[in-house]
């Protein structure tokens, strides 16, 4: 009798343990999902040429003509970018400067017009045509003082898209 009480009390103990980790379990799993989007590409298609300059005489380019500056962008399909440039307050020759002002403005179809802005602005929200398309024109007007030092005036001017 003494060893079916050991049986019996070895049997509970066993049935305890099994009871405390026999406890309901339940668990559900998500899916992940990633949509790399196309990447953006930002090429120039035209210098920005305010041609033949003189003192005291405001040189303008408009938007849209054969001298303005222009970006030709690719991307996404219908997506929203912003434009974001660096543009110097002068143009230079060696230690000389010569102001200038920008003009600027976005469409989707790389004809004249389209959305004005200012390109010293932070950000420029856009959105890429149906295919993907994008094309920003930059012009301006040089305004050379009376006693402007004759040189080749240069600079540059960057254009950064981000989704």
């Amino acid at each position: 009798m003494y060893t079916a009480t050991k049986v019996a009390v070895l049997v509970l103990a066993l049935v305890a343990a099994g009871a405390v980790t026999g406890q309901a379990q339940n668990n559900a799993t998500v899916n992940v999902t990633a949509a790399v989007q196309q990447p953006v590409v930002v090429l120039k298609t035209n210098d920005l040429d305010f041609g033949l300059v003189f003192p005291g005489v405001n040189k303008p380019v408009t938007l849209g003509s054969a001298s303005a500056g222009r970006f030709s962008v690719t991307g996404a399909a219908g997506a929203g970018v912003n434009l974001s440039f660096a543009v110097p307050t002068n143009l230079t020759s060696g230690l000389n400067q010569l102001p200038v002002t920008w003009d600027a403005s976005w469409n989707q179809s790389n004809a004249a017009g389209g959305n004005n802005f200012a390109p010293s602005a932070a950000l420029t929200p856009a959105t890429l045509s149906g295919t993907g398309a994008l094309f920003v024109f930059v012009g301006g007007t040089v305004a050379p003082t009376v006693t402007q030092v004759a040189g080749s005036y240069t600079g540059t001017v960057t254009m950064t898209v981000t989704y």
